[in-house]
């Protein structure tokens, strides 16, 4: 298990205003709108949540480094948890011709505005309950999706990463190393229900026996 950063790349190109997002609109009530998991939280107004989420290639350069890193070839079968609209599956199925997609996710209105490419292997499922053989993917990934689940269902989440996967798995998650960043992801979240520092995710890796690798977000 190692930690290994694709991710803060991209994270790092967004501009935040974390005193605006919590004065800007009752926290609560954009929370709530969110944990809806529909238009509003994907297409809707900034602050419930992603602001409108198109395709515009961001997701190559992470997809290029996963291919790289773990020798991603035709006819490894991959798992996305938490695929939203399913943009990094497509980017790395340009990457890597002829691997075999599956993404899931617990968004009807994610999978139903996908990219159109993708849409076909995608469906709606729970992490905590994925709906697949023992061993039947060679890579399984998750990105900023485990920290949305309360501690019982995060538990049953990692260890079906762990169980569906027989080969690479790597998890990204949000996290904060001090009171600074802290305060800035209670600021920023809406989904967020997991709050863990660097040493308590790799708490819960050991607890539920996932072996893959792994990295963290973090708000500066």
């Amino acid at each position: 298990m190692a930690h290994i950063d694709f991710i803060s790349g991209l994270h790092k190109r967004v501009k935040r205003d974390y005193l605006a997002r919590v004065n800007e609109f009752p926290k609560a009530e954009a929370a709530t709108l969110a944990k809806q998991w529909g238009r509003d939280y994907w297409d809707g107004d900034r602050k419930f949540g992603y602001g409108g989420m198109h395709y515009d290639g961001r997701w190559r350069v992470v997809a290029a480094a996963m291919a790289k890193h773990y020798g991603l070839k035709a006819g490894d079968r991959i798992l996305d948890i938490g695929c939203g609209k399913g943009f990094l599956l497509h980017d790395i199925q340009c990457e890597v011709p002829g691997v075999e997609l599956c993404g899931i996710d617990i968004s009807s209105y994610a999978i139903e505005n996908s990219k159109e490419k993708v849409r076909p292997f995608l469906q709606i499922a729970n992490a905590n309950d994925l709906p697949f053989p023992d061993q039947s993917f060679d890579f399984v990934y998750s990105i900023n999706t485990l920290h949305n689940l309360l501690c019982y269902d995060l538990d049953k989440a990692l260890r079906e990463m762990q169980r569906v996967g027989r080969k690479h798995r790597y998890v990204c998650v949000e996290s904060y190393r001090n009171e600074q960043e802290k305060v800035n992801l209670l600021y920023w979240q809406l989904t967020c229900e997991a709050f863990n520092t660097p040493l308590e995710w790799d708490w819960w890796f050991k607890q539920c026996g996932f072996t893959g690798d792994h990295s963290f977000i973090t708000f500066e």
